[in-house]
């Protein structure tokens, strides 16, 4: 990877990038509310289950899928296939309103920052509410645009998804940022693991099944009292 692609990884991934992430915890407010998760144990299990069992099975296998098809003719049909799809398959709408957010809110900037013309595109397509704009898609976009490859991809992914929800946890729960950045060091081999297995998979290999979490993220809407927006 030369420097400007390893620069952009970095700014595009980064815990700071204002994509709206900060505001979501992703089904995690509803399981420290019920007492279901009180610890870096239940945080760490949380976290993991939401990589395993559906960001590395499904949304990073479309975001890979979106890297490819931007050096293709016929990119933006296939951008907006892609959105079809995530906007059908995700069941919870706290989810898909996160996913739209950040995803439109990335391409907002990505547009912005370069000239690429499928990005432009695309971004013009989310703005006209042609287009769902969900961060998986988003962010291949930009992926392919970028020059990133499919590891490092899936891997800052990854990353970037298992640090919003720590640090989620860290304003749910008494944790303490050493016990934060202790989760996310655990969550390496997984991270590593999950961006192998999701390389080179295609969206014929899609598959999801977090019940759980999909229920804690509906069960949000209902609470009393709400930090965050999902």
């Amino acid at each position: 990877m030369n420097i400007d692609s390893l620069l952009s990884l970095l700014q595009f991934s980064d815990g700071l990038f204002p994509a709206g992430a900060y505001a979501h915890s992703f089904g995690l407010e509803t399981y420290t509310q019920d007492g279901s998760v009180t610890n870096a144990d239940g945080v760490f299990e949380f976290i993991r289950s939401s990589l395993e069992g559906s960001l590395a099975t499904t949304d990073v296998i479309v975001m890979l899928s979106a890297l490819r098809c931007v050096p293709r003719s016929g990119g933006l049909d296939e951008l907006l296939r892609l959105d079809a799809m995530m906007e059908a398959i995700k069941p919870a709408e706290e989810l898909r309103s996160a996913s739209r957010q950040m995803g439109r809110q990335m391409i907002r900037i990505a547009a912005a920052l370069s000239d690429h013309e499928l990005v432009s595109s695309y971004f013009l397509a989310t703005e006209a509410d042609s287009t769902a704009g969900h961060h998986s898609v988003c962010y291949g976009a930009v992926a392919g645009a970028q020059g990133w490859s499919e590891n490092d991809a899936a891997t800052a992914y990854l990353y970037s998804a298992a640090s919003a929800m720590a640090g989620s946890a860290l304003r749910l729960l008494a944790l303490g940022q050493l016990r934060g950045q202790q989760l996310l060091w655990k969550m390496r081999p997984v991270i590593a693991r999950l961006a192998e297995y999701a390389v080179g998979k295609t969206t014929a290999d899609i598959g999801s099944f977090v019940p759980g979490l999909e229920i804690a993220s509906m069960r949000h809407a209902q609470l009393e009292a709400r930090l965050f927006r999902s």
